[in-house]
């Protein structure tokens, strides 16, 4: 008997993928110095990054890194539990926890890494008795990195409609015997909708379930000080034990953390293996970052007024031109398209117009659900927005309004 080829099986699958036009490849976007993307020799204006605030190249957080390197050097060297963790990481895990109105914070390398390890360290109980036996329910939208999460736990993962928490409420009552814990976006990354928070909230109250929200896109751009979507549904750490974010996105920098009361991070700490065997993220990153918290949470400059007034333009600018635009108050501005070529013919298109907008393909959304993941930042100015209006305008068929 043969064995079957795993190198022919993968090909196999990758072949499968560029057959269904859904291959995608990394492109080197230069940054230029006015901020805009350098791509195949043409400058671009950038409306699919997540820099919500635009702090990414703020000079306070650029002279914060290079202090902080000239002392701490480039890498760590080391995971936090062996002698990686620096006094920068201390200080920022101690400022995210009172930004959050938490505890305690942990960070971690990415946000991947942070809600694999926190959901393997919640779920899985250490590796103690008892392991394989919590339910995990989720958002059919949440990241995939929630999904992954629960299932490299050994959880029972059951998923409810997007945003139902009545739907969520039976998910939970299935399985009235079991440990259970709610995960969701607070913002949805391709959607650009809120989550239910406070509905979900009093949901996991009364069925005694652990709520968990990943504010990767909320935090820095809602709420107050910017402390993210669980802040501005009113939400405090009472309601919603365990809280992810991201540093990459409205703070401009890298990295992730979750925060929490005392005894639940302690376990993340303990049990959680992204965390354990990862060399610590470079004190000098956290010493930017902490630069950055510094600026959102003062927002001195009003940017979180201007990326709210970025996004009424354009809102009002897509209404007026019928675009289909989906409906979300947040930086991230979905058109949806439908088949997967389509969106990739617009995107093309506004490139050739001298903008940088990707096409999101399956499976990172459903089949038939192709668009423009269209993400606005303080950055941009009203000519920026317009320009692109009219490029979008300009697109044949359901995409834009030049075929109506």
């Amino acid at each position: 008997m043969s064995r079957p080829d795993l190198r022919a099986r993968v090909e196999a699958a990758r072949a499968q993928r560029e057959r269904d036009g859904l291959l995608r490849r990394p492109r080197t976007c230069e940054v230029t110095p006015d901020g805009q993307r350098l791509v195949d020799g043409r400058t671009l204006v950038d409306f699919c990054g997540n820099d919500y605030l635009g702090l990414a190249r703020h000079p306070d957080l650029m002279a914060a890194l290079s202090r902080a390197a000239a002392v701490e050097g480039v890498g760590t060297g080391a995971a936090h539990l062996v002698s990686g963790h620096r006094g920068e990481h201390a200080a920022l895990e101690e400022e995210l926890a009172d930004w959050t109105g938490r505890e305690r914070a942990v960070l971690f390398s990415t946000g991947v890494m942070a809600n694999l390890g926190a959901l393997q360290a919640l779920l899985g109980a250490g590796g103690l008795p008892g392991r394989g036996d919590a339910l995990c329910v989720q958002d059919r939208l949440n990241h995939a990195s929630l999904i992954d999460g629960a299932q490299l736990a050994g959880a029972e993962l059951r998923r409810y409609p997007h945003a139902d928490a009545e739907a969520a409420a039976r998910q939970l009552d299935a399985r009235p015997d079991h440990p259970a814990l709610l995960a969701t976006d607070g913002v949805f990354s391709m959607d650009g909708d809120v989550a239910p928070l406070a509905a979900l909230a009093t949901l996991c109250r009364k069925r005694h379930a652990l709520f968990y929200v990943d504010d990767a896109h909320g935090l820095g751009v809602l709420g107050t000080q910017g402390a993210g979507s669980v802040a501005a549904a009113g939400l405090d750490a009472t309601q919603v034990p365990v809280l992810m974010g991201t540093l990459g996105k409205a703070l401009g920098t890298a990295g992730a953390f979750v925060a929490g009361d005392a005894a639940l991070t302690e376990a993340i700490v303990q049990f959680a293996r992204p965390y354990i065997y990862t060399t610590a993220m470079p004190a000098a990153l956290a010493a930017a970052t902490r630069a950055s918290l510094r600026l959102v949470r003062a927002d001195a400059d009003g940017r979180r007024e201007q990326l709210a007034a970025n996004i009424a333009r354009f809102r009002l600018g897509a209404g007026q031109l019928g675009l289909p635009v989906m409906p979300s108050s947040t930086a991230i501005q979905p058109l949806l398209i439908g088949p997967a070529e389509g969106a990739l013919s617009a995107s093309r298109a506004l490139e050739a117009a001298g903008f940088l907008v990707v096409a999101i393909r399956p499976p990172t959304v459903p089949q038939g659900a192709a668009r423009l993941r269209i993400t606005l930042s303080a950055a941009h100015t009203p000519d920026q927005i317009d320009a692109l209006l009219d490029a979008l305008g300009r697109l044949p068929g359901p995409a834009g309004t030049a075929a109506v």
